[in-house]
């Protein structure tokens, strides 16, 4: 099967850039350091679900659908990416999210009210809520995609196949040869993607995973047997075994992972602070910002050799900035990040 002639829609707008990260790599005399801006790529702040959901969407049109659903926790960047290209080309986006109502609407959930979603929160029974929601929307005639959490499906993970040969030609012409990859992992989409278009491109470079979860620290096996039918269904022979793959947690005492998933992390907030500091980039703390606390450790440990470069892949989700437990939670280290003094005449 030829993965260029795979068809899908148009939602993002690349390459996505590939920037020079100048002062941190000054600042902590290494390699070159470079960032993969997938935050700037797609509708509605976009990030990396953009490249997947450009195939997902194309196959939900193909097959006549007209409700595109989803699901995930509150504060799911897929959920909200998913609902702005549901909208672009005209099918109806549901949300059916984990927990309860929250009082009051904070970060992606403000975005996806303000773009008409239907959002139902499914308490502690996700799957029944779906379900049940399907047979709503289909009883009212309506024909549902059911688009599973993170868009990690075969279909989705094309879309980081892909973008490793864009980025492998953005590498010929700098010339950088770098050693290291590095994102984040969570449903396994985009870093299961990102590794069979490793080896398909031939890239120079060995795909990184950083845990945003102590749950996705463990994935090994569950990434190969991804990768496995991901190759399958595409004629592809490439595999990896468990042991190959690389996602690295950090310290038992102080797991990049953090506490659990979407919990306030101080080490997290540093990291983050750095990038925002030493580039102006802002990262989010329940993905980004703990893939870039590891690439940060591992870079001081020397794991990351100082003669070795490595590329960061910004996955986007700065909307977590501003979920209400994440603001509350900053702002006692935020009066500290920053000089602040009132002017008195």
């Amino acid at each position: 099967m030829k993965l260029y002639d795979i068809p899908k829609v148009s939602l993002g707008v690349y390459p996505t850039p590939l920037e020079p990260l100048r002062n941190l790599s000054e600042k902590l005399g290494k390699g070159n350091l470079f960032i993969k801006r997938d935050d700037s790529a797609g509708p509605a702040f976009g990030g990396n679900k953009t490249r997947k959901l450009e195939y997902i969407i194309h196959e939900a049109l193909e097959q006549k659908c007209t409700v595109m659903l989803t699901v995930g926790g509150p504060q799911t960047n897929h959920g909200r990416t998913t609902v702005a290209a549901a909208i672009k080309h005209g099918l109806k986006p549901v949300l059916v999210l984990s927990g309860e109502q929250p009082a009051a609407l904070s970060g992606n959930l403000v975005l996806d009210a303000m773009m008409g979603a239907d959002i139902i929160f499914a308490g502690n029974d996700l799957p029944s809520a779906v379900n049940a929601t399907i047979a709503r929307y289909e009883a009212a005639g309506e024909k549902v995609y059911n688009l599973p959490v993170g868009g990690s499906t075969h279909l989705g993970a094309l879309g980081y196949i892909m973008a490793v040969g864009e980025l492998t030609e953005q590498l010929a012409k700098t010339g950088v040869s770098p050693t290291y990859l590095v994102c984040p992992v969570g449903s396994l989409g985009t870093y299961c993607g990102l590794n069979i278009g490793a080896k398909y491109f031939n890239a120079p470079f060995r795909v990184l995973g950083i845990p945003v979860s102590p749950q996705a620290a463990e994935r090994h096996e569950a990434a190969a047997k991804f990768i496995r039918e991901c190759s399958e269904a595409f004629g592809l022979d490439i595999s990896f075994e468990p042991d190959e793959l690389l996602i690295c947690n950090g310290p038992d005492d102080a797991p990049y992972s953090g506490e659990a998933y979407n919990k306030p992390d101080l080490l997290t907030r540093a990291a983050m602070y750095e990038l925002a500091k030493t580039e102006g980039i802002i990262l989010d703390p329940v993905y980004t910002g703990k893939a870039f606390r590891g690439m940060l450790d591992l870079l001081v440990s020397g794991f990351i050799k100082p003669d070795e470069d490595v590329i960061f892949l910004h996955t986007g989700g700065a909307m977590a900035v501003w979920t209400k437990e994440h603001l509350d939670d900053m702002q006692p280290d935020l009066a500290e990040n920053c000089t602040m003094d009132k002017w008195t005449p």
